[in-house]
Parts: C-alpha cells; structure tokens; sequence
C-alpha cells in the first residue's frame, strides 16, 4: 500500500498529488529568464508564471554545482548529505582528491527513499558524475531510470533502467561542451514521462551556456527559448512543475576581459612561506574548460601559518568578501566540519567579478575563449523557483533545496 507520508532526513514529505517534475538549470542566475521574458521569448514561461508562481530562493554556499543538486536531491544543506565541493583535502589520507564517487554521499536521496515505498522514478542529468552521486540507492527494477546525456549511448538496462536512448530514439550524442547536453535533458523528459509515468522526476542541466554568454547575448537568449519550448510541453503532460537552479553566475573579468583573479596561494607563500598553507578550490573537476578551474570561493588549510595573522591578511586583499573559520562557516553556511579548511575565504568585490586562484602557473586559461563568467560566492546564492500552480504555504527563507518538499507538501 502507497504511504501517505515519508520522512526522509528528517523532513515529511507528503506522497505528491500528480508526477512532480524538479528541473536544476545549471547556473540559470536570475537575469537569464528576465532578460528572455523582457524579449518575449518566453511565453510558456510567463503562463506557468501567471497559473503558478515566480519567487526567488537562495542556494547553497559553496554555489557551486554538486553541493546545491545533493542538497535538492536530499532536502538538506551539506552538512547533513556531506557534499560540499567537487574537490577538497580528504579527512582521512590527508591528500587532495575529487569528491565524485557516491562514497562521500552521507544521506540518503529523496529519489531513492521514495522508489523503496514504492514509486516510481525518472533522473536525466547532464554530466554523469552528478548522475553517479543523485542515483545511489536507486534499484533498477523497472521502477527507475537514472542517465545522463553525456553517456547516454552507454546507458544499459542493468544500470541505468533505459538502454541506449540515443538509438532508441534516432537522437546523436551530444557534445559536452554544448547547449545540446542541456536540451537532451529536456527531450528525455518530455519523452519518457507519458510512458513511464513516474512519481518523480529531477532533470539537471550543465552551465556551459551561462558560463559561455551573459543574460543579453544571443547564444543565452536563443538558449532560453529553446528551454521555454520544453517549459511548455512539460507543463501539457498535467505535471506539478517546478524551475529552479543550484547557482547564479556573474561576469569574472576586468574591463579588458582578462579574468579578475586572486591567486590566493601563491599571496600566502609570499607572506607566510611555502607550505605553509594549501589553497584549495572546490569548483575543480574534469570540465574545467570554461571556467578554468576559477570560482569565488576557496577552502585554506594551514600547516603552521597563524590562523589569525593569516585571516586578518586574507581579509585584507583586494576583492575578498568575507573570511571565516571553519566553524563560522559551518554554522553560517551549514557545512560538513570534517570537510571544511581551517579558513573559507569568499570573493566577489564591488564589481561580484573577483575570483580566487591557487598559484599562477596552476591554472590552464587556454580554453577560456570568451571573458570569464563563474560563480561560487555570496553573489551567486540567488536563484529563481517557479512554480507551475498555487502553493498554499512556502518554507521561510526559502531555498532551493526545498523544491522537492514544497512540490510534494505545498502544491495544490
């Protein structure tokens, strides 16, 4: 027998009334959807708007990709699910590494409490190391589809619950450094909700687009037209629709387009000495084309450096918005202690265009072929949540992460 209710890390979600589709638009900062709409190229959008609702939420510090998406998946912060980054210094070994595999996943998903209950799940997402992370737990047993667009052509019955979509439906693969990756989340979406009709559904787009042109460029704009034929072919299936993002993005250059970059190391090994200290940005991870590895948000770890003299001096620099201890920034920002540097240091400046990066010599820039555009600071928290009917009630202070609870308790 279907329950009424689950608790699921200590939050009640009621069963969702009809099939209750989360869409995470990769780095969608809210001038994207503002600028489109004032263009008119968003009509599906604007009748979702006018039958729902538009509000805004804020995201998850580090704004960066993975923390934000487990914490959708999971309804709570990185303290509880223990994702806060895509790289950080392990706790155990004490070496750097990626933070990848479903191992560090300390919580539960929604996706997967909700399939042992017995619904029925559809997970499409861009890259498949956020598909790897998202789908654990999940049962292949005819009750669940998890792949991603990137590997699509590999997905099997066996571990993805779909095989090879791509020439199932006469669909290239493709590229990962594209707009398209995007659009075949959609297209899976659209196609596979009549047929599977699933309980939920979480479509996770990358930010190749945001990262590539800003609100009012035309590679943006055509981008948010394509997504609003989607919106409302979503919205026609009879679905409880909700958009929102995992993190804004803003303009990370100076007025000659070169990047505004910090780099935070090689400042330290200046001041206090090689070894000192180890600079370490979450943001890293294989796709490091667009963005260079370079986001507004840095963990410190010290090796004997001062903390004090060594906060005060970070403090210091030009465009640093905020520096905490580890503890501050756990209870501010709801982080994992075990996974937190002695020091978090945030930039964005007066412009929100400052980003932090190790040393000089560490970062390749080659692949940036447009100016700089990142995210990962206060500057990127807020995102947007629309809502394609009525809610009776939304959680204070709400966040992105609540998309799932207010779909499925709030949704009328």
């Amino acid at each position: 027998m279907t329950p009424t209710s689950l608790t699921i890390n200590d939050r009640v979600f009621q069963w969702p009334k009809r099939t209750l589709v989360v869409i995470c638009l990769d780095g969608s900062e809210p001038a994207y959807t503002d600028e489109a709409r004032k263009r008119g190229l968003m009509p599906n959008l604007e009748k979702l708007i006018a039958k729902g609702g538009e509000y805004r939420a804020d995201s998850v510090v580090p704004s960066f990709t993975n923390p934000n998406n487990l914490s959708i998946a999971t309804g709570r912060p990185p303290e509880v699910h223990g994702i806060c980054g895509n790289y950080l210094i392990d706790p155990d070994t004490g070496l750097e590494t990626m933070m990848n595999d479903p191992k560090w996943l300390r919580a539960p998903t929604i996706f997967a409490e909700f399939q042992k209950a017995g619904a029925r799940i559809l997970m499409v997402t861009a890259k498949d190391k956020l598909r790897l992370l998202l789908s654990k737990g999940l049962v292949y047993d005819g009750t669940a589809i998890a792949f991603s667009s990137e590997k699509a052509n590999l997905a099997t019955l066996k571990d993805n619950g779909i095989d090879n979509p791509c020439a199932a439906w006469g669909m290239a693969l493709p590229d990962v450094y594209s707009g398209d990756l995007s659009e075949f989340v959609f297209a899976a979406g659209v196609k596979l909700i009549p047929q599977m009709k699933p309980d939920l559904v979480y479509l996770s787009t990358t930010d190749f687009i945001q990262h590539k042109f800003g609100p009012t460029e035309k590679g943006a704009l055509d981008f948010y037209a394509m997504f609003d034929r989607y919106v409302g072919e979503l919205d026609a299936l009879g679905v409880t629709l909700i958009i929102t993002a995992d993190h804004g993005m803003n303009d990370k250059h100076t007025a000659d387009g070169k990047p505004d970059v910090l780099y935070l190391q090689d400042a330290l090994d200046q001041r206090f000495g090689a070894g000192k200290s180890k600079v370490i940005l979450p943001i890293t991870d294989p796709y490091v084309v667009h963005h260079g590895a370079l986001g507004s948000y840095a963990a410190i770890y010290l090796y004997g450096a001062d903390r004090g003299a060594v906060e005060t001096y970070i403090r210091s620099l030009d465009g640093i918005d905020v520096v905490l201890s580890k503890a501050e920034a756990c209870a501010r920002f709801g982080l994992p202690p075990d996974r937190t540097g002695d020091l978090v240091a945030i930039s964005g400046g007066p412009n929100k265009s400052k980003v932090i990066g190790t040393s000089a010599a560490a970062h390749d820039l080659s692949g940036l072929d447009v100016p700089l555009r990142s995210h990962g600071g206060l500057t990127e928290q807020n995102v947007p949540f629309f809502i394609n009917g009525p809610v009776h009630e939304l959680p204070k202070g709400l966040r992105n992460f609540d998309a799932f609870f207010v779909g499925c308790n709030f949704a009328e």
